[in-house]
């Protein structure tokens, strides 16, 4: 078994390596610290792992060095899939060339074998304190997203109109942008609109997450480095200035940029030019600022952990973006959008559309991850689809965080939301979630397994013994279970076979054995 999950519980953490040895050690590290472990022997499989419709890792650790596909080509596959996860990779080579090229590709952390358990501990940390889907806000979309323009832009909404209107006027100058909003709100989308509308248009466009690279390489990773600059800088590397150079460099999460970089910054934007690690003399450089931030500037301004002189710098043309819930009226279109958008991309023998009851429901969540959220939970519906458009079925993450959605269809049901995405988990952290329970008359959940099945009893009853007063045959009761997960999870196979606390390959050979349909669990396969 090259592919598989190790414990249960914790964050999810996908293991690229080669080596057996490694792998184990990388495993107990990870496990003795709370989280699951699924390991791949090379970049293939873990591709092929990701590839699945696997959207629960929260965290990749890489070895760079690797037959058959090495991790440089691993991330640049990463970039290519549109997956954004933060990667923390390891190599036996520790020098500032593999590390900037690393970052460059867009991992978040480096690691030097051997790793101590701590050190990778403490790196999974880091990473998971990011948004998940900011995580690598930078060269992995430019390939989809380097000629959007405003038109692009799905909207409806006078609240998301309003920013358009004022990102078409910052198009017209230089100035410097800063775009306020919460993590998942499309600030890159607009900052990429405005360098298109702008006379920059067609220059390069750089973008670079500041929350996801380490405090030590910042510098180095925006201004450069001159050969021979420090220990292990046997190249000349240029800076993400340089490569915006005439055109436009997007600072994304500007507010976690280290103060000692902030001063240098400030020199940038104001004398338009730069100081390269090792370099004797500063370099001019020609580049639109947009900043984007997800945070309260001002508030860190006064908490000390912003500099103010580069806060009013930054700060010229403020454009505050409204979370989705505060748009509702765009989120039909955007839906529509992502439907045809990923139908396209996942290259279906059938047109695709979306119901009317799906829109209610999608209109009718606040989506505290915003349109990213949005966005991953039509890519895993269209995914997963069968018929000729997406039912409100299809999202049964969503419809469980919404109260009373089930009650119509299941009376008696308590649902909870241990099953939520990966995104919604993220989301989870910024809006509490209540755990909610419908019911007639009874505020507990009738028990899976009776003695009897009671007079009207619910079909959440599974008797244990049979008409004669005996235990019923272990595998009579696993079949009814089985049917029953596949009516509460509504087919969705990854979440009963999680639920079951079994692989979906066993999951599938079950239903074969006791001959179920998984379209309609009640009755038999043909």
């Amino acid at each position: 078994m090259t592919v598989y999950n190790s414990a249960k519980g914790g964050a999810q953490i996908l293991v690229v390596e080669d080596d057996p040895i490694q792998r184990r050690l990388l495993k107990n590290a990870i496990e003795r610290h709370g989280h699951v472990a699924h390991l791949a022997e090379n970049g293939r499989l873990g591709l092929e792992f990701l590839k699945r419709g696997n959207d629960q890792i929260n965290v990749i650790v890489l070895d760079l060095m690797m037959p058959e596909m090495n991790g440089l080509e691993f991330l640049g596959a990463l970039n290519d899939m549109g997956i954004d996860l933060p990667v923390i990779v390891q190599t036996g080579q520790g020098g500032i060339d593999t590390v900037v090229q690393a970052m460059r590709a867009g991992a978040f952390d480096f690691v030097v074998k051997p790793v101590s358990p701590e050190r990778i501990a403490a790196s999974i940390a880091n990473a998971l304190k990011l948004d998940q889907r900011e995580a690598k806000a930078r060269a992995g979309r430019k390939s989809r997203s380097s000629s959007i323009t405003f038109d692009d832009i799905v909207s409806a909404s006078p609240a998301m109109m309003r920013v358009i209107d004022l990102a078409h006027r910052a198009a017209q100058s230089n100035i410097p942008v800063v775009l306020e909003g919460e993590s998942g709100v499309g600030k890159e989308l607009v900052a990429r609109a405005i360098q298109a509308a702008s006379d920059r248009a067609g220059k390069p466009f750089v973008t670079v997450n500041c929350g996801a690279i380490p405090h030590n390489l910042v510098e180095s990773i925006l201004f450069g480095h001159e050969k021979g600059a420090f220990t292990g800088a046997t190249e000349r590397h240029v800076g993400k200035f340089m490569e915006a150079d005439g055109g436009t460099l997007f600072l994304d999460e500007i507010g976690d940029l280290p103060l000692e970089v902030q001063v240098k910054l400030l020199r940038a934007v104001q004398q338009g030019e730069i100081e390269t690690v090792g370099a004797r003399v500063a370099q001019k450089v020609n580049v639109r600022l947009i900043s984007a931030t997800n945070k309260d500037l001002i508030e860190e301004v006064k908490a000390g952990r912003f500099r103010e002189d580069l806060y009013y710098r930054l700060n010229v043309f403020p454009i505050t973006m409204p979370a989705l819930r505060r748009r509702k009226e765009d989120i039909p279109h955007l839906a529509r959008a992502f439907v045809d958008r990923f139908a396209l991309e996942q290259k279906l023998d059938r047109p695709l559309g979306i119901s009317k009851d799906a829109l209610a429901l999608l209109t009718a969540y606040d989506w505290p991850g915003n349109i990213r959220q949005l966005e991953n939970a039509i890519f895993r519906a269209v995914v997963l689809s069968e018929g000729p458009e997406l039912l409100d079925r299809d999202f049964p993450q969503i419809a469980a965080q919404l109260p009373g959605y089930f009650a119509a269809e299941h009376p008696t049901l308590v649902v909870d939301n241990s099953h939520i995405s990966s995104a919604d988990a993220i989301a989870a952290e910024r809006s509490e979630r209540i755990p909610y329970e419908v019911s007639q008359g009874s505020a507990a959940t009738p028990p899976l397994v009776s003695a009897e099945a009671p007079a009207g009893a619910s079909d959440n009853v599974i008797v244990s013994t049979n008409t004669l007063g005996d235990v019923r045959k272990l595998a009579d009761v696993e079949e009814e279970l089985i049917r029953f997960a596949l009516k509460f999870y509504r087919g969705q196979m990854s979440q009963v076979a999680r639920k079951l606390g079994i692989g979906r390959s066993t999951l599938y050979r079950k239903l074969k054995d006791y001959g179920i349909d998984p379209d309609d669990p009640q009755k038999s396969a043909a």
